[in-house]
């Protein structure tokens, strides 16, 4: 037979009952559409969070205050305990593999302009905060070493605060505003920075730690030290050297009673990279069901036209069509029923996975490699729920073929 031939005749079998095929088909889309959906939300979320955690930057330890002995268990929160102090920051400073320390103390208070008002986390932080966490000033300058010796009264603006505040692209450089009891001049605005680590800068305001420690919590502890290494490779050791440094500080000889705990993004990102791809496998593997079932659903529709066309199948086999041919159009026909819901559930599930990302403000991630799997299991179903009825329809012997009614 000819592929011409081929052709024109599968595509005659399958249009003859567009209803039974399109059901048929749609088992298939289903199935393919569940797929790419679930490997492309799940990439686009392990992308979003990879993102996230990469913007803090992956050479990043972060020193938290914890509750002495609070081991791989409970461990109260940072802001319940008091260990870290400016004087820890200046000595990891020092260590070899830290190329900066910031220390962090935080508070909250509404900010509060001639016109407009708006509550927001208020930062304390050291020149060394910009540094370390990545931030590109847009208007004006950051925090100075004389702003914080002076507990002066002056602030910087996350982008969206200022937007909040006083409008977009607007320089407020030289404003005053008011927090609680302090009338602060606006000294710099930040470019966009997004969430960087557990912090969203751009809704922030920062001032100088010893104006915050002064003028807001009354303390002279932080909430957090963040360091950058040197070199990313030295992570484990770096965070060793970090450990025995605020252990000898703070006297404690037994590691599990230490007052502080450390976060070690490198880590932290493996973890959620590991987690994010099993989940993501997990909810492929669900998905995957649902292609079994199209399988199933074709080899049945399969059979059932076999049977329909047992007298077609004893004709052919007397004029001389072999086996071969028979076995050929079926299953040519049970592939391009795969194939064409395959097309369509790939599409579907693209539509689907873009739709849903957007919903959860973050982009989905439909790799080639996804689609290409896609292809080669729907040729796989075909190939094998369409054999055996197309086997079976070759076997068939002409004879008892036309006597069948």
């Amino acid at each position: 037979m000819r592929l011409s031939d081929l052709i024109s005749e599968t595509f005659h079998s399958l249009t003859s009952n567009k209803v039974r095929s399109g059901l048929t088909i749609l088992g298939i889309v289903v199935g393919i559409a569940s797929v790419i959906a679930m490997l492309g939300i799940g990439a686009g979320a392990q992308k979003s969070i990879e993102d996230s955690v990469q913007a803090a930057g992956s050479n990043i330890l972060t020193i938290m205050p914890s509750s002495p002995g609070g081991g791989g268990g409970f461990r109260s929160s940072a802001s319940s305990v008091q260990s870290l102090t400016s004087e820890d920051a200046a000595a990891l400073a020092e260590l070899p593999l830290v190329s900066g320390a910031a220390p962090e103390a935080q508070g909250a208070g509404q900010i509060v302009t001639k016109s407009e008002n708006a509550n927001a986390s208020i930062i304390g932080a050291t020149p060394a905060y910009q540094t370390v966490k990545g931030l590109t000033v847009k208007w004006g300058t950051f925090l100075s070493d004389r702003n914080n010796k002076t507990s002066a009264q002056v602030i910087v603006l996350g982008s969206t605060l200022a937007e909040d505040l006083f409008g977009t692209d607007v320089d407020p450089t030289g404003q005053q505003i008011r927090s609680g009891s302090m009338l602060l001049t606006i000294v710099g605005v930040l470019e966009e920075k997004g969430t960087s680590g557990f912090t969203n800068v751009d809704s922030s305001a920062i001032i100088p730690l010893t104006t915050l420690q002064r003028y807001v919590t009354g303390s002279e502890y932080l909430s957090t030290i963040t360091i950058t290494v040197t070199d990313e490779a030295q992570m484990t050791a770096a965070e060793d050297s970090v450990t025995a440094l605020l252990l000898s500080r703070h006297g404690i000889s037994d590691s599990t009673q230490a007052d502080f705990r450390i976060m070690n993004m490198a880590d932290l990102l493996s973890s959620i990279t590991t987690i994010t791809g099993t989940f993501t496998a997990l909810l492929a593997a669900i998905a995957g069901i649902s292609l079994l079932v199209g399988g199933i659903g074709i080899m049945n529709m399969m059979l059932t036209t076999v049977t329909e066309r047992t007298r077609e199948i004893g004709l052919r086999k007397a004029i001389g069509a072999d086996d071969n041919v028979i076995s050929m159009q079926f299953l040519a026909e049970s592939v391009v029923l795969t194939l064409l819901g395959g097309a369509i559930g790939i599409a579907l599930g693209w539509v689907i996975a873009v739709v849903v990302a957007n919903l959860l403000s973050m982009s989905a991630v439909v790799s080639l490699d996804a689609i290409l799997l896609a292809a080669g299991v729907c040729a796989f179903i075909g190939v094998v729920f369409g054999y055996y009825p197309a086997r079976r329809a070759a076997a068939m012997s002409p004879i008892e073929a036309l006597r069948y009614q």
